[in-house]
């Protein structure tokens, strides 16, 4: 069983980055997943640039590594994969990031109820023991308890489809 989610984990893991706009944009790379764990890096890229003088990385996309990584570590703590929605999260910037150097964003779920996992990741430039960022988070599965599509064209359609649905009320 444990190594049938893994492989099931391995195959989808790729596609909830690229299947992912903003990650995809900010060029979020898939490094590893295990159960309730996630790697994911991001290549340092002058368009993420926060400060013109200092070449630091702009916090908010720090935020968003964490928020990609701590979502997958929450996908892969349930028994089926769902959807999750980030219900809470909490970032501690304990450093600038060098700049030239790729970013390295661990997760790991440490509890999952029913419906709720809670996670802690550590955003770092190849030694957890010096972070750039620290996160705490909580994400829910979604109410519908549909299955997750990791497909691409299928996450474009659903997106695609949203305002006629919400027009006809179909949608919350």
């Amino acid at each position: 069983m444990h190594e049938e989610k893994l492989k099931r984990l391995w195959d989808m893991a790729p596609m909830f980055v690229e299947g992912t706009p903003h990650a995809k944009f900010l060029g979020i790379k898939f490094v590893a997943v295990d159960i309730a764990r996630a790697t994911l890096s991001l290549p340092y890229d002058k368009k993420l640039i926060g400060n013109a003088e200092t070449k630091v990385l702009h916090g908010g996309v720090l935020t968003a590594l964490l928020d990609q990584a701590s979502g997958l570590a929450a996908v892969s703590s349930f028994d089926e994969m769902l959807p999750v929605a980030t219900l809470d999260l909490r970032i501690d910037y304990m450093r600038a990031a060098t700049p030239g150097k790729t970013i390295i964003a661990e997760a790991h779920a440490y509890k999952s109820t029913r419906h709720i996992a809670f996670v802690r990741a550590v955003a770092h430039e190849g030694d957890a023991d010096d972070p750039v960022a620290t996160s705490q988070a909580s994400f829910m599965t979604t109410a519908s308890g549909k299955k997750m599509s990791f497909n691409p064209l299928e996450r474009t359609k659903a997106v695609q489809d949203l305002p006629a649905a919400r027009k006809s009320g179909d949608a919350k």
